[in-house]
């Protein structure tokens, strides 16, 4: 685009040239032919039949048909930078809601829509950060309050200071340890600076391991957890992460499924790369909520947890370059499958 642009000027200003290079050879014809300077059998054959030099309107004919001409090619760029300039003001200053009119020649169309396309992510950007610092600040909430109470309570002699006092202020201290780290691994991860310690892991052991772990627990609950691996799962990855990311998913799996129910923790080699299923038959999902699952702090009204889960799940994904989606309905189960690249 910048090639077609410069083109473009280029050739401006080569159509300038000439028409002035010819407006003043024509000029200037003109004057010496007027004060007999050439005799009328020396003119050149493009003055026709006029051997004293063409007309006298000729030349303001030129000129102005030249600026008539120039005026319009520099007027259809000068209209779409004027408003770029004044909506880069504007966006300076913190409106983002700034966009320009898509007008002109194709290069300045295309400059046009791609500030427009700049500034409507600058903008989701700033409603993500406020919703972002307004979540956060509901979240560090309900721990710091019931920090404060407790403590104050011990203080004021209201409760001794014995272990079963102590315990809930301990476990919310745990709550704000898990939230800020839970918050610096998704910012991590969004900025694509998380570190990823990759080496060779099999996805299908990870799937087992962790299906076993959480038996005891969906024991418990009367929930059966099983597990399947198919073909080649191993993978160059960080099994940290994968581990992590199988653990979430399980663990909101298990939050969802009421008694008699099933988990199952699948994972397949499939053309090229590792497909990890976990499979449910819980309460399911609305439809219009399946697709902001993995936002940040979404999460459903009797959910336990901050709402940072499956957002952490998407990002750790995607920073090993695959992908995760959800398919659920009300009343039939949900199911999360996530791909990673062999």
């Amino acid at each position: 685009m910048q090639r077609r642009f410069f083109r473009r000027m280029a050739l401006v200003f080569v159509a300038f040239m000439a028409l002035v290079i010819t407006g003043a050879f024509t000029l200037f014809w003109s004057i010496v032919s007027a004060l007999g300077l050439i005799r009328p059998g020396g003119q050149p054959p493009w003055l026709g039949d006029h051997p004293e030099g063409p007309p006298f309107f000729v030349v303001p004919l030129i000129v102005v048909l030249a600026l008539v001409l120039l005026g319009r090619m520099f007027r259809g760029v000068a209209r779409p930078v004027a408003d770029l300039i004044e909506a880069a003001g504007r966006l300076e200053a913190g409106s983002y809601d700034a966009r320009v009119e898509e007008r002109g020649p194709r290069e300045m169309r295309s400059l046009a829509h791609a500030f427009n396309a700049m500034a409507t992510r600058l903008e989701a950007n700033e409603s993500q950060r406020k919703q972002l610092l307004a979540d956060v600040t509901h979240e560090l909430r309900t721990p710091l309050t019931v920090l404060q109470g407790n403590i104050e309570a011990l203080l004021d002699g209201v409760h001794p200071a014995d272990p079963a006092h102590i315990m809930p202020i301990l476990e919310e201290t745990k709550v704000l340890s898990r939230l800020i780290d839970d918050l610096r691994t998704l910012s991590l991860a969004e900025s694509g600076a998380l570190a990823l310690h990759r080496e060779t892991v099999d996805v299908g052991s990870i799937a087992r391991d962790v299906a076993t772990a959480f038996s005891d627990q969906g024991r418990r609950g009367g929930v059966a957890i099983g597990s399947l691996a198919e073909g080649p799962t191993v993978i160059e990855a960080d099994p940290l992460r994968v581990r992590e990311v199988i653990v979430n998913l399980v663990a909101n799996a298990l939050r969802y499924t009421p008694a008699g129910g099933s988990v199952a923790v699948e994972a397949r080699g499939i053309e090229g790369q590792v497909e990890v299923t976990v499979r449910d038959t819980g309460t399911g999902i609305a439809p219009d909520a399946v697709a902001g699952i993995f936002e940040r702090f979404s999460r459903s009204t009797d959910s336990p947890g901050a709402g940072l889960g499956l957002a952490i799940a998407k990002s750790l994904i995607e920073a090993h370059g695959g992908a995760i989606r959800a398919e659920s309905a009300p009343g039939q189960g949900t199911r999360i499958v996530f791909t990673l690249p062999i």
